[in-house]
């Protein structure tokens, strides 16, 4: 590093403007992150449904029991689990859920409805600082951009983070969190080592959170691939989104059937969802596994009438380029790793609160502490 002086001045305090620039907006998506951490897991022991238990109810009279207690009633999807314990839920389109005791036909109510309410403003924080209508796309270019420039921290800081002199005193003062130091001694050493231990996680969420954000980026990771990025298309998430299609008032024919044949064709499923049909097929989405795992994905194409499949798509069908652009998202959050991941991710946020405010602590000692040093020598 010796050999190296001048480049690692210009990055020092090039990684120091960009901090102090864009260190609150960085901090505040940490801290966000951490509340959506586990946010699957919490919603659904808020909603702490206990089932009846026996043998299941069939799709229309599950449908059948829904419009008993709410004639006017026409969901846009349903969701199912294997698990015994979890119940079947009606939804209408991305704005209400109905839940409802598979095997009874018990409507249970709309889950924790304030819980879901506060992660979904907590997501809209964390995406474009709760902006709405027109701000939206300020906010999400403010938190893009202190995305990106938190990419060049983390690169830099790895080249600053290089002890001067590869002795064993140098890199424990690097890597090991020292408690009896105060003052600027302790933030050194707390920036210093929970920047080493979780630059590699936070390079991969901040990584994937730039290939979402950024059609730039998303680009460049099918270009790494040698693929063309897709073009985006306005296909909605299964169930429906706003404004998606309802329901007839009859539950349609053959979709029962088509459900059984799905499931028997993927006997390990441990969720499906599907939009009602406008047309003569059907369309599910069958996930092997929890919902981090991309590869355990299968998406099936069955036909009413005969009881077919007719497609199937699944994670091995996709190109190089679209399996990797499909990990992005679940990347992000840690759930590509299930509750491991979700806790390294939880982990790496807290560690960016941490460094956000030893960087501001040492920045401010820098420039204004030194100064009422020398001040006070003057006086």
């Amino acid at each position: 590093m010796q050999r190296f002086p001048l480049l690692r001045k210009v990055l020092f305090w090039a990684h120091l403007a960009a901090g102090l620039s864009a260190g609150v907006f960085i901090f505040l998506m940490a801290a966000s992150g951490i509340i959506l951490s586990f946010e699957r897991q919490i919603t659904e022991a808020a909603d702490g449904y206990k089932l009846s238990g026996g043998e299941r109810l069939e799709l229309p009279a599950l449908h059948a029991k829904l419009l008993e207690a709410e004639p006017e009633a026409r969901p846009t999807g349903i969701q199912m689990e294997a698990s015994a314990t979890a119940p079947a839920v009606f939804q209408f389109g991305r704005e209400r859920s109905v839940f409802i005791d598979p095997y009874n036909g018990q409507i249970l109510g709309e889950g924790a409805v304030r819980t879901r309410a506060f992660f979904k403003w907590v997501t809209g924080f964390h995406r474009w600082l709760a902006m709405t209508g027109d701000t939206r796309e300020t906010g999400k270019a403010i938190n893009s951009s202190a995305a990106l420039v938190f990419f060049f921290i983390l690169v830099s800081g790895l080249f600053l983070w290089i002890p001067k002199r590869w002795t064993r005193r140098g890199m424990a003062a690097i890597s090991t969190i020292q408690p009896k130091l105060r003052g600027r001694s302790r933030d050194w050493n707390w920036h210093h080592t929970l920047g080493l231990w979780f630059v590699i996680p936070l390079l991969m969420t901040v990584s994937t959170g730039l290939v979402i954000a950024y059609p730039w980026a998303n680009k460049m990771l099918f270009q790494a691939f040698g693929e063309d990025a897709p073009e985006k298309k306005g296909k909605g998430k299964p169930g429906g989104g706003k404004g998606a299609p309802e329901a007839p008032p009859t539950f349609p024919a053959g979709l029962d059937q088509a459900i059984k044949v799905a499931t028997a064709a993927a006997p390990d499923w441990q969720q499906l969802q599907f939009s009602f049909p406008q047309k003569s097929d059907l369309t599910i989405y069958i996930s092997g596994g929890h919902r981090g795992r991309p590869d355990l994905r299968q998406e099936m194409s069955i036909d009413l009438k005969s009881g077919e499949i007719t497609d199937t798509r699944n994670f091995e069908g996709l190109s190089p380029g679209r399996r990797a652009r499909s990990w992005a998202r679940w990347l992000h959050t840690g759930e590509a790793l299930g509750w491991v991941g979700q806790t390294i991710s939880a982990l790496a946020a807290s560690a960016t609160l941490v460094l956000i405010y030893t960087g501001f602590a040492l920045s401010f000692r820098r420039f204004f502490m030194r100064r009422k040093s020398s001040v006070s020598r003057a006086l």
